[in-house]
């Protein structure tokens, strides 16, 4: 028609069909028409940023030479370890302390209404389904762990590493148990609060090693001061502790969005 331009990059089909005949790692240049790009509606679902908080972003654009933006696919480009920590040390980091606090809570609660044999149980599943509880989190604080758009980081891999970690301490908190069953918050309470250490590496920032030591420290005082109350005061402690590792993780997530 008349007043329209017959450039294939108006037609989505076309604009579609060129783009995936582009080899994996080599960048598309696309000329700039005023303020406006021409690219088709189609393409532009794929154009979203990968911002601090760890939403996807399929497309990476770049300003080139003569007023073009070119755009690369980074899913299939090889990062440097330290920039996939620090787009790791970007993220919010909330979805795993909101799971513990909200397990431990639990934990608390059944310490206050329910007999010994059933809070023992409540703790080993509370505890348990910490990682899928930060899972479940993910989704709403903007770090969706199941995300399979964005790009991967092998420091994802090393985090996810130390939280199986804290589960295998089971290995160590049943034998005591046995023997004590109000030894069982103060085992799993301490060896699965050692994941926070390589956290605090990653993240370059001093929360992580605060939590593991006071949450160490902490733990154990209360076990010795609270013996009849083990199942109470412990948990109380832990989730006090995650409440300000949230406070001091959205505090600096929020610094970092304004910088």
């Amino acid at each position: 028609m008349p007043g329209k331009s017959s450039s294939p990059l108006n037609h989505p089909r076309s604009a579609q069909s060129a783009y995936n005949l582009i080899p994996s790692g080599m960048a598309l240049s696309i000329p700039l028409r005023g303020s406006r790009w021409l690219v088709p509606s189609l393409l532009r679902p794929a154009m979203r940023d990968y911002t601090e908080d760890g939403r996807a972003r399929a497309l990476d654009v770049r300003r080139g030479p003569e007023g073009s933006k070119t755009i690369t696919n980074p899913l299939n480009m090889e990062r440097t370890l330290d920039e996939q920590r620090r787009e790791f040390a970007q993220r919010r980091g909330l979805a795993m302390p909101l799971a513990g606090a909200v397990a431990w809570t639990i934990v608390g609660v059944a310490g206050v209404f329910l007999p010994p044999g059933l809070e023992v149980w409540v703790l080993f599943g509370a505890v348990g389904s910490i990682a899928g509880l930060g899972i479940f989190f993910s989704r709403f604080t903007g770090e969706n762990f199941l995300d399979k758009q964005r790009p991967k980081n092998v420091f994802d891999g090393l985090f996810f590493r130390t939280v199986g970690e804290a589960l295998l301490v089971y290995a160590i908190a049943i034998p005591f148990f046995r023997t004590d069953y109000t030894s069982l918050p103060l085992s799993v309470g301490v060896l699965s609060g050692l994941m926070w250490l390589p956290f605090s590496w990653i993240i370059r920032h001093w929360i992580g090693t605060f939590h593991t030591l006071a949450r160490t420290a902490l733990v154990t005082a209360s076990w010795y001061i609270f013996p009849h109350f083990r199942f109470i005061a412990i948990p109380a402690v832990i989730v006090a502790i995650y409440a300000v590792t949230i406070v001091v993780l959205e505090a600096r997530w929020r610094r970092a969005c304004r910088a």
